[in-house]
């Protein structure tokens, strides 16, 4: 596997990734062409914020699985191209959290206290202690604009040092809030009249650019800015105007819409702005740590497991994935088993959970469904790509989970449907790990699958099921299994053989020729190629 790394990462991310085989390659200075060139055979890309990762990448890159983000933002990947072509984007969120809410907190003290500015003057050689006047936080209500992880970080910091916090972020509930110590005011602009300190932790979105512009400053009179979450957040032409009219005492910027910042910013021309060249995850513990965890989840994706901090892919918490890692091939093959018999355009598709299985976080068991479903149709398809692939395709996929199973500890039924048509397919696991089809179409089977299934439906008259074994025998096609199951004596019969190799074109004519043979279908699972279904002439289309 080729991992190619654009922007710098610490060397304990790069080694972690070649202890693990893989063949690892920096540059960090490609752009443009060099960088379409590179990624060509790259399976893995590792950046920072400083590639834009556009849709040309990822046309450009047919093997790529991953693309990690050593860090949090990624307003530089194109999620929604990274999805449409199967392709796993995970940042790491953790690794710099604390350096982030650090940075913030210092940020905080060093404009309520012109710490900067103090400094910069004592070495110029005036001792300038009565030009300032600082502010103290205790007791001041902190406004904090996004409570994901790094603002979370920030709130138990203040809250310990006796600020008063309140929180607007339309995502999460009063409950929520109320566990850091905060207040979650409904509005943006409640929470900027209320605060004497704003800080904001936010990402880059279009309903996010530019939030804080001059009318919302206004409302912040006599407060303070601090930003170390994304540039763009903040209008600086307006927030520059603020400060030097004194609507904003101070702010503190740690990140700018353009950067490096340009010579000409306005910011710069403003006293009581303090800037830092994007500093807030500059520590080397989370240089180090955002390194390791980016290089975890590219072995993990090579691994085809749980990518635990995945954006546009399902992800489940690495102490339940031990729980449902078996459920993920079964799904899968269920899923696959059910499109060829259906054999038909696809409209609806439902998952549906019984018994233990139930009770655990699905979305990666279904995720994989669907992907099984897809698989025949020849799409290129993954567990990042499938739901997607439903939604461009207007295929409705629901799921849904019963706590109690009748006959099975868990079940898991993938069923799809044509209007009114449609067909289920039902697996379990037996000793927790070894897969079973149980149910099709409504049949009750004991079916193993894997390799070669031929699916045979008939009428139940005598001599059916040893004609199908003599023309296979007679073929050379040895049955490794069969298994059966009847409607009613007389009625409808459906049959399961797990085969050791394909059955030739020929052989299919054979058993259809006979008009006690309803349909014949034959799957082949394990990675080879699904083929055509084959009918008789007289069965429904």
């Amino acid at each position: 596997m080729n991992v190619l790394v654009t922007d710098p990462i610490a060397e304990a991310g790069l080694d972690r990734l070649r202890e693990a085989g893989y063949d690892v390659r920096t540059d960090y200075d490609i752009e443009g062409q060099e960088l379409l060139d590179a990624v060509a055979d790259a399976n893995a890309l590792i950046v920072r914020s400083g590639t834009e990762v556009s849709r040309a990448v990822f046309e450009a890159a047919p093997d790529l699985v991953i693309v990690g983000r050593a860090g949090i933002g990624v307003d530089n990947i194109d999620i929604e191209a990274a999805t449409d072509h199967g392709v796993i984007v995970a940042n790491a969120p953790e690794g710099n959290v604390r350096a982030a809410a650090e940075h913030t907190v210092a940020m905080a003290f060093a404009v309520a206290r012109s710490i900067p500015q103090a400094h910069a003057r004592l070495k110029d050689g005036e001792w300038a202690k009565s030009d300032y006047l600082g502010t103290e936080i205790n007791n001041k209500t902190l406004g904090i604009i996004g409570l994901g992880r790094v603002g979370q970080e920030v709130a138990k910091r203040l809250d310990t040092l006796g600020m008063n916090l309140v929180v607007y972020d339309p995502y999460i509930s009063e409950e929520r809030a109320a566990q850091f110590g905060a207040e979650l005011i409904e509005d943006l602009e409640e929470c900027l009249r209320r605060a004497d300190f704003v800080t904001i932790h936010t990402p880059l979105l279009p309903e996010t650019e530019n939030m804080i512009g001059t009318e919302e400053l206004a409302l912040l009179e006599g407060g303070y800015v601090i930003n170390c979450a994304r540039g763009g957040i903040i209008d600086e032409d307006a927030l520059a105007a603020a400060v030097d009219d004194g609507t904003v005492v101070g702010a503190a910027l740690d990140v700018f819409a353009e950067e490096p910042l340009p010579a000409d910013s306005p910011l710069l021309a403003v006293d009581d702005v303090i800037v830092t060249p994007h500093l807030g995850a500059s520590t080397e513990a989370a240089q180090e740590s955002v390194a390791i965890d980016t290089a975890e989840q590219v072995i993990a994706a090579f691994n085809e497991q749980p990518v635990l901090n995945a954006l546009n892919a399902p992800s489940v918490d690495e102490t339940a994935f031990p729980r449902i890692e078996p459920y993920i091939p079964l799904a899968e093959t269920a899923g696959k088993v059910a499109a060829q018999l259906l054999g038909k355009r696809i409209t609806e598709i439902e998952v549906h959970y019984e018994g233990e299985v139930a009770e655990e976080d699905v979305e990666l068991i279904t995720a994989s469904a669907l992907k099984g479903v897809f698989t025949p149709l020849e799409w290129q398809v993954n567990a990042v790509n499938a739901p997607q692939l439903a939604k461009d395709r207007g295929i409705e996929v629901t799921e849904s989970k019963t706590r109690q199973a009748a006959d099975f500890q868990s079940l898991v039924t993938v069923t799809v449907r044509n209007g009114d048509e449609e067909l289920s397919v039902c697996g379990t696991l037996f000793a927790g790990e070894d897969p079973r089809i149980v149910r099709i179409d409504g049949f009750r089977v004991d079916a193993i699958p894997y390799g070669h299934m031929l699916v045979a439906r008939n009428y139940d008259k005598p001599g059916v099921i040893g004609f199908i074994g003599t023309v296979l025998g007679e073929n050379d096609v040895n049955i490794a299994g069969m298994f059966n199951a009847r409607e009613t004596y007389g009625g409808e019969a459906l049959t399961v053989y797990n085969l050791d190799h394909s059955v030739p074109d020929v052989v299919i004519e054979e058993l259809l020729s006979d008009d006690r043979i309803i349909e014949v279908k034959e799957i082949v699972l394990d990675g080879q190629e699904e083929l055509t279904k084959r009918e008789t002439p007289t069965s429904a289309d």
